[in-house]
């Protein structure tokens, strides 16, 4: 079993490759251990993942609840992990920079801090406290006994604010806050990812799996791209093939959803040795 302190090292040489990696999304010790075995390098959570699989609404699930999960996904595997911390769980750097602390003792060797408020009426905070926080972020993490890979998200995108210029200069008084990779959700096209990722000299992560153009892997290392996450997208499709195979036997009492279901002992091979 790799050190906290290896993992850390391993997780922020990812970032350092020619070509861009994926970290998928697990929302469970399960899906962690089956990702795991598939050959992935490294993990990041999910909030939406997570409070669909215990029943919540995403962004409702306590920070207490939050870093129980941590561990349980840092504890389920040898790879390096990176946090989905939300806003941090509060408004203030204060509140913030406790949050990156509390993330610090459950195994993670990095997490994300978002700018979205948690209000619709209101959604992104304002450019000065948005800096303040990431910068408190920043702080937290260097007091951390090992490289913790902080990730600064702007999230106009993903709440209808579909300003790149704002983005980008966002993500780039996020990079001189301290942050060490970025992050924008939402971009969909070739030309905003590039013109992100031109205007920034740190890492930059990228959410796959939204509609628009259809960016693999390799287009997306060759954008400049370093990290490829996908969110809630494996939860999601999950759930939509528990409920398309619900709403089968609710409407017809038929099970041809059974025909595609991973056989037992496929399922098996994902858990054991």
């Amino acid at each position: 079993m790799p050190t906290l302190q290896e993992k850390a090292e391993s997780f922020a040489a990812l970032h350092r490759q020619p070509s861009a990696f994926i970290i998928p999304n697990p929302w469970d010790i399960g899906t962690a251990r089956a990702l795991a075995k598939m050959g992935f390098k490294a993990l990041a959570t999910t909030s939406a993942g997570f409070a669909f699989s215990v029943g919540h609404r995403d962004d409702t699930v306590s920070r207490q609840a939050t870093l129980a999960h941590l561990r349980d996904i840092s504890g389920a595997t040898d790879l390096p992990v990176s946090a989905d911390l939300g806003n941090g769980f509060g408004d203030s750097p204060e509140v913030v920079a406790e949050t990156i602390r509390l993330a610090g003792s459950t195994g993670v060797c990095g997490g994300s801090i978002e700018d979205f408020t948690g209000a619709e009426a209101d959604p992104i905070y304002g450019m000065e406290l948005a800096i303040e926080r990431i910068r408190a972020a920043v702080a937290a993490a260097r007091r951390l006994p090992f490289r913790f890979t902080l990730t600064a998200r702007c999230e106009n995108y993903l709440h209808g604010r579909s300003d790149l210029k704002d983005t980008i200069e966002r993500l780039q008084r996020y990079q001189e806050a301290g942050a060490d990779v970025l992050y924008a959700p939402g971009l969909t096209s070739r030309q905003d990812i590039a013109a992100v990722v031109g205007s920034v000299d740190r890492p930059v992560n990228v959410l796959a799996g939204l509609q628009g153009d259809v960016l693999t892997l390799a287009v997306l290392s060759q954008l400049g791209v370093k990290r490829v996450s996908i969110g809630s997208a494996l939860s999601r499709a999950a759930l939509g093939a528990f409920v398309s195979a619900a709403q089968e036997m609710a409407a017809y009492g038929t099970f041809a959803f059974s025909r595609s279901a991973l056989s037992s002992r496929d399922a098996n091979a994902l858990f054991g040795p």
